[in-house]
């Protein structure tokens, strides 16, 4: 798997359109992670740098091609005095597969309050994801080998009150990375999608279906290191039809809410062919 610094490093081609790299991968389609984060780099590189990027909305069109390089294309929406708005669009061969749109801020002051932290083991003395029993959990660790996986498990699990499927995930970079805050978000975006929808799975282990990101939000509250643990506390509210909904907070390591993330999935029962 290339490392994150090179995934994320996009090759400019005109003012605004830029090209990803082709991603060493065991999937037969392009982890929907590196198109987010891809496509976050280049509506970034696009944006004076007083604003920052406070939120993402992104739907998956179609099925990318692991094989092939996503070039997107940037429409530079709106350029206000306090927010800044971008439309990015991802393409191979001709046709859309993902689109995004992401809203830059200029911070200011205002009210401040959070959730707390849910109670949950230190990452630092749970099983690492390498020697995971689990072959899903094992699969991960080996496809993103550069990142410490840390699943909490199920038996140490704060279950919420009335929660139908509930899912934690400790996660930091292995390797120490740049000091820009704004490839942190960047990374971040790439990590969100990893292990979401399978909270999702819980109550349904037995089942055989067929899942794949069907769209994603997500909304940068403070600052964070990707490379410093930060705890994923997913769950996953409703399921029905083929799809599934799921919702992640994102801590880091002293109880600041970094981040939140809302993605639906198809979750259809597995059809033979």
């Amino acid at each position: 798997m290339a490392r994150i610094e090179e995934i994320l490093e996009l090759e400019r081609l005109e003012r605004d359109i830029f090209r990803g790299i082709i991603a060493e991968t065991t999937l037969t389609r392009t982890f929907g992670g590196q198109v987010a984060g891809q496509a976050l780099v280049s509506a970034v590189r696009t944006v004076d740098p007083a604003y920052s990027v406070h939120s993402l909305h992104g739907y998956f069109l179609r099925p990318g091609n692991p094989m092939e390089p996503t070039v997107f294309l940037v429409d530079r929406v709106r350029d206000g005095r306090s927010f800044a708005t971008r439309l990015v669009t991802g393409i191979q061969d001709g046709q859309a597969i993902f689109t995004m749109s992401a809203s830059f801020h200029v911070q200011d002051e205002g009210i401040e309050h959070q959730d707390e932290m849910p109670p949950v083991p230190d990452p630092e003395t749970l099983a690492i994801a390498q020697d995971s029993e689990d072959p899903e959990t094992a699969w991960l660790a080996r496809e993103w080998s550069d990142w410490d996986l840390r699943m909490v498990p199920k038996a140490d699990i704060n279950k919420r009150p009335g929660a139908a499927a509930q899912q934690q995930v400790w996660f930091r970079s292995r390797e120490a990375l740049p000091d820009d805050p704004v490839f942190h978000v960047c990374t971040l975006a790439y990590m969100s999608d990893m292990t979401l929808l399978g909270s999702s799975r819980g109550p349904h282990m037995d089942v055989a279906m067929q899942s794949a990101s069907l769209d994603h939000a997500m909304w940068f509250l403070r600052p964070f290191r990707a490379d410093e643990w930060l705890l994923y506390d997913q769950t996953s509210p409703s399921a029905g039809f083929g799809r599934a909904l799921t919702q992640g907070r994102i801590f880091d390591s002293r109880g600041n809410m970094v981040a939140a993330v809302v993605q639906e999935g198809l979750t259809r029962l597995y059809r033979p062919k």
